[in-house]
């Protein structure tokens, strides 16, 4: 082994770079039985970010499904998922065009079934008595906001009957085993569907409408999620209605089937999440987590009893259940994401795909600590420490490294153990990295989530900062060198933080919101009354959101920012990041702007995920003076050098 070399944090070489990244990375989704036969979604940056339907076959198999340029993603939502199904080999999928369904038997080219216009389709399920599927349809034909509905649409093709209207939002349609009943999820403005639900039943006519329908659980208060029949047509769903995200049944009665401090569900940002699947009528397979940390469990359905399955995984998801075994995505610290499937009679694991091919040394990837810290008014968040690895170099012994914060999107989401190369591309270069779920985070029950009630740029922020300062307490990085970076909701936190406190000398802002006026008047259907909660109702609270929006504050901000943005974002418009920039730079603060044509509210091609990876670091090297080992692609920079006007 070659002896390790001294040189300082952040001028590192690492094998891990944005190249070997993109190239060889994918990402993974929707994985689902049809027969013996598995589907799944790969979302390949070297294509231009298309989402590409592929079938791994019984015999090892793994084949595309889907040609180019068809694109396998829906945008209801606009998050999208549940973007297709399979039934006896025949895929039905939205592509992400025309956002039209289609459906492409063996063999065959795909063929839409649903009409040319405005219309978008996601979570459906086969009706095959009456030869149609049922699903989620949001309708933009009109203007103003638009409807959703859950509709029926013939497999043959034809115009989608609609059989439930008059909420702002339905999800999970879900057909009984003898087909004689529908389940379904709906919710109202302003609830997010994190706040409060409703599951809701109803008989099939004989002409396929609804007939009336029984409200199960859920309210303005109780989040219920994943409705699921058992086998022998029993209702089961997830409810936070304890605080937890736990198991329930309904049977005339509402029942739950093992209360516990952990969470067996996830947020409904997009469609088709599964936490847990069914064995046979009295057994399934579920994960749940606690302190951020998935495990897998057996539950026997009858006697209640909850099994723990050992496995070597931190991070769990995607539970799909079939010929005796389990498919699910899997993350571990140090392990790439991973589909596998595991042999419930064997207990064997089979790795399906691989989230990335490349063949590293897990010698320089970096383990996470799960920490906790002090907060604001005497509580306790959470997140994960990585500090700096590369057996290649040791730094001085003068040196503390620099430290990168991370917050999340969301904000209503989490940070979690699995594997993630673009933080491993940070601590190997000499950087460590915290990764924080602030107060408003999932995973630690509903009081710690409505943490951010009202909080939303205060909360977050205050965790961001005080996870940095313990940090710096505890000697592990340094004080002067501390930045933060953060994408869409994370960027939000990331500009609050640079703009209304004066911990970080630095940072990089994805697609980030520092208008929040701006966002309550130009955001999508789903987020539109978002930040009643995060922020309260608009307009009685704008003065609230003018106080909390960096860009009316952008003279406090007395640091170097670096912008990244999608030029067809409709979620986080480029308007809302120029005026930033412009702000920066009539003050002559360092500020680097990139904006991307082509790409939408997060990074799908190759090339942007690399100039994006690469120039935050390149800023950060200009900024604090050190030299990085690579030869980089130069970010232009304005006013770098120059002394910031007061």
């Amino acid at each position: 082994m070659m002896q390790a070399q001294m040189a300082p944090y952040g001028s590192w070489r690492s094998p891990i770079t944005s190249d070997l990244i993109v190239s060889g990375s994918i990402g993974l989704g929707e994985a689902r039985w049809d027969g013996a036969d598995i589907y799944w979604t790969e979302l390949r940056p070297t294509e231009k970010g298309r989402n590409v339907l592929v079938r791994h076959t019984p015999d090892g198999q793994t084949t595309d499904v889907t040609p180019a340029p068809l694109n396998v993603r829906t945008r209801v939502h606009e998050y999208g998922g549940g973007a297709y199904l399979v039934h006896q080999g025949t895929v039905y999928f939205s592509n992400f065009a025309d956002q039209r369904l289609y459906r492409q038997t063996p063999g065959a080219i795909p063929e839409p079934i649903t009409p040319e216009g405005a219309w978008r389709y996601a979570d459906g399920v086969i009706d095959l008595s009456r030869q149609r599927l049922i699903c989620v349809r949001e309708d933009h034909t009109a203007p103003g906001e638009a409807v959703n509905t859950l509709v029926a649409v013939p497999l043959e093709g034809g115009e989608p009957q609609i059989l439930t209207s008059g909420c702002d939002f339905y999800s999970s349609p879900r057909l009984s085993p003898d087909g004689t009943s529908l389940a379904w999820i709906s919710w109202n403005h302003p609830n997010m569907p994190w706040d409060g639900t409703e599951l809701w039943v109803a008989p099939i006519q004989p002409d396929g409408s609804l007939g009336g329908a029984s409200l199960i659980a859920g309210g303005v208060a109780e989040s219920v999620i994943q409705p699921r029949w058992s086998p022998a047509g029993v209702l089961y769903f997830v409810s936070d209605r304890t605080g937890w995200w736990n198991l329930y049944r309904y049977q005339g009665v509402v029942e739950a089937l093992y209360p516990m401090e952990a969470e067996f569900g996830v947020p409904h940002w997009v469609f088709g999440s599964s936490n847990y699947d069914f064995v046979s009528a009295d057994r399934l397979i579920c994960t749940y987590s606690q302190d951020g940390v998935s495990y897998l469990a057996s539950l026997n359905t009858q006697t209640r009893q909850l099994d723990r399955i050992d496995i070597p995984y931190t991070d769990l998801g995607e539970i799909q259940v079939g010929n005796g075994a389990v498919l699910m995505s899997v993350g571990a610290a140090t392990q790439p994401t991973a589909l596998v499937r595991l042999d419930l009679t064997t207990q064997t694991w089979d790795v399906l795909q691989r989230s990335s091919s490349l063949n590293l040394d897990p010698a320089y990837f970096s383990t996470p600590r799960a920490i906790s810290f002090p907060t604001t008014n005497g509580l306790t968040a959470y997140g994960f420490f990585y500090p700096p690895t590369n057996p290649d170099y040791l730094a001085p012994p003068d040196e503390l490294p620099p430290l990168l914060v991370k917050s999340h999107g969301g904000p209503t989401a989490a940070t979690s153990t699995r594997f993630n190369l673009k933080i491993q591309y940070w601590t190997s270069r000499g950087f460590a990295v915290l990764d924080v779920n602030y107060g408003g985070s999932t995973g630690y029950g509903r009081e710690y989530r409505d943490r951010l009630k009202g909080q939303w740029g205060i909360v977050d922020v205050d965790d961001c900062c005080n996870g940095a300062s313990y940090l710096v307490a505890q000697g592990w990085v340094d004080g002067d060198r501390l930045v933060i970076d953060g994408g869409s909701a994370g960027g939000y936190t990331t500009l609050s933080a640079l703009t209304f406190r004066h911990i970080f000398k630095a940072g990089a802002s994805y697609y980030g919101v520092s208008d929040l006026e701006a966002l309550v008047q130009d955001t999508h259907k789903f987020e539109a009354r978002y930040l009643d909660s995060l922020i309260g109702p608009y307009p009685e609270c704008r003065d609230t959101y003018v106080a909390r929006s960096p860009i009316y504050a952008a003279e406090q901000l007395d640091c170097p920012v670096i912008f990244f943005q999608g030029a067809e974002d409709k979620i986080v418009p480029p308007n809302q990041t120029e005026r930033m920039v412009n702000v920066l730079k009539e003050k002559q603060l360092p500020v680097a702007y990139v904006l991307y044509e082509g790409e939408q509210h997060g990074f799908r091609q190759a090339e942007n995920i690399k100039r994006t990876l690469d120039g935050e670091f390149y800023f950060y090297a200009q900024v604090f003076g050190f030299a990085p080992a690579e030869d980089l692609i130069p970010v232009a920079i304005a006013n770098l050098g120059q002394t910031p006007s007061p």
